[in-house]
This record gives structure tokens, sequence and C-alpha cells, in this order.
């Protein structure tokens, strides 16, 4: 397992920016550079409440099963990822999913003078870290585009 890091200065308040990562209209926008073959992007479905059920899902309704572990809108948001979702079943049990469940997806949002840094960290296995590098690369700076319009 590797833990990506990513940092972000953007000329936003702590709020635009949060609002701009969780708001499902930019959401999609941003998430789409985890699948740009995706025409739709992808989405969250999430009650939003620790320990709840949160959904990333691509437009055929396949995608990562989390829980949200902490939240303090709009500085922290931490997820643990539990399982998968493919062809809209729900997968937290099989051998594949157990080798890496439990890993996180981290958000910190600080402000200073009307800058906010946003840190993001995702815990992933080996053979999925280019495909997070990328996306992560790719999202933020969309975020940071998004955020500052």
């Amino acid at each position: 397992m590797k833990t990506l890091l990513f940092t972000k200065e953007i000329d936003a308040t702590a709020q635009k920016v949060w609002d701009t990562l969780w708001n499902p209209a930019t959401y999609s926008k941003w998430t789409n550079a985890f699948n740009p073959d995706d025409p739709v992007g992808g989405f969250m479905q999430t009650d939003w409440q620790i320990g709840g059920k949160t959904l990333f899902l691509d437009s055929s309704g396949s995608g990562m099963v989390t829980t949200i572990k902490s939240i303090d809108e709009p500085y922290e948001l931490v997820f643990e990822h539990l399982g998968e979702m493919t062809d809209e079943r729900e997968d937290i049990t099989s051998g594949g999913v157990k080798s890496w469940a439990g890993l996180l997806e981290e958000y910190y949002l600080t402000e200073q003078n009307g800058i906010t840094t946003l840190r993001a960290s995702v815990q992933t296995p080996d053979e999925g870290m280019e495909a997070m590098d990328r996306g992560f690369t790719e999202g933020l700076e969309e975020v940071k585009r998004l955020a500052e319009q």
C-alpha cells in the first residue's frame, strides 16, 4: 500500500473550495479525471453522516463503497473505503475487497487571507497508484480552476 499526497493553493475561501469539491454539479467535473471515458462523470451519494454510507459511482453504477470517518465543514473530510460497487451490486466481503478495505481518503482545507490550501491524501494498493495519482493531479487542478472562477 502507498499513500499519495497532494497539495493545491487555491485563490478562494475554504467554503468555496469545499463547495467545489462536494457540490454535485462540480464534483462530476473534477472527478472526471479518474474516469475520462465516462461521458457523465462521477457522482457521489451520501447521507453526510459519520459511519453512514457514501458511494462514489460512475454512470454505470460502478465505483466505491465508503463511509465518512470524520467531517468538519469546510475544513476536513475523511473517508474510509469499505468495498466496491459493480453493476449496482455492493461487495464489502470478497477476498479481493478485504485486501484493501479500510484505506483512507482525506481532505484538509486551511485558509489564510482568502487563500485556501487543499491537502488531499489517498491510500492505494500498488496496482492502483498510477490511476489515483493521475486522477488526483488532474482533478485537483480542475477544483482550483472551478473554485477560482
